[in-house]
């Protein structure tokens, strides 16, 4: 396993009336990030809110390119980012325990934190495809050009890990610095990563290692 120190390239926030930040998308402009109550769209550029949307958000975000999806408590919402409307909604297979949303291939990618899991998810239905084990917490999921990349937190110690998406084996891990956890996971489709910051209130940008 390839090992390195994880490159923190801008942090964003504490936002105000915001006390912890859970998941985190990007639609291609925006950075989402849910707030407990509320879904919250950043501009990454100017790191200025832009708006809010009043949904349940305790745990892991996702974008599929029309919908945001949304993890509250053993629930997945599937939300209309223009109005704001739940259009649907499918049980969680921890039954609450979920941290991490992504989508991918179709699917969504769940992250089970306490069961170091993340299961791959038919959006139609909720039903489970795929199971993958991690050997630590998922806080966080994404891909990008094709891997499988988890956000992890257990006590100070938080990690970035690209792991085999077929045998969950970890292939490389990105080091957080002591004390700085990622409470959600979402690459801009390049060589950055926004992560979560958990009870810090703030959203940061992580740099994806190049591939030589």
């Amino acid at each position: 396993m390839r090992r390195s120190t994880a490159e923190i390239v801008r942090e964003y926030g504490p936002f105000p009336g915001v006390e912890k930040v859970n998941g985190v998308t990007y639609d291609g402009q925006s950075v989402w990030f849910a707030t407990g109550d509320k879904l919250n769209a950043l501009d990454p550029a100017s790191g200025k809110m832009l708006r809010s949307i009043d949904v349940a958000a305790q745990a892991g975000t996702a974008f599929d390119g029309q919908h945001l999806f949304q993890l509250a408590d053993n629930r997945i919402q599937k939300i209309d980012p223009q109005t704001g409307r739940v259009l649907a909604t499918h049980p969680a297979p921890a039954g609450g325990g979920d941290a991490g949303l992504a989508w991918a291939e179709g699917t969504l990618w769940l992250g089970q934190s306490r069961d170091r899991k993340i299961h791959q998810i038919d959006p139609q239905t909720g039903a489970i495809l795929r199971t993958i084990e991690s050997k630590r917490f998922v806080t966080g999921v994404t891909w990008v050009d094709g891997e499988l990349w988890h956000g992890t937190w257990e006590g100070e110690e938080s990690d970035l890990r690209r792991v085999d998406p077929r045998t969950g084996e970890v292939l490389e891990s990105l080091e957080m610095p002591a004390g700085t956890g990622v409470s959600g996971l979402e690459s801009d489709g390049g060589d950055r990563f926004f992560c979560g910051g958990g009870g810090s209130g703030k959203v940061r940008t992580v740099r994806r290692p190049k591939r030589s």
